[in-house]
């Protein structure tokens, strides 16, 4: 049985909503422009300490900029 599960984000969004780049939001949280725009983008997944930056830089809780998709594997 095969489960497909994908971290989904609200970043753009958030980012639109506080009128913040990529760079800004970069900078906030000490990456690069890049690492934003590729997690931004769901190329990348963000460490957990990561995703705790960029939920601190909005101001939110970590779940409403990262959620999960899909289902796991029963055990």
């Amino acid at each position: 049985m095969t489960t497909t599960v994908v971290l989904r984000n609200s970043i753009r969004r958030l980012r639109f909503e506080h009128n913040m780049t990529q760079e800004e939001l970069a900078l906030r949280t000490g990456v690069s422009r890049q690492t934003i725009m590729s997690i931004e983008r769901g190329e990348t997944n963000p460490s957990v300490l990561l995703a705790l930056k960029i939920a601190s830089a909005f101001s939110v809780p970590v779940t409403d900029v990262f959620a999960m998709e899909g289902k796991l594997a029963p055990v």
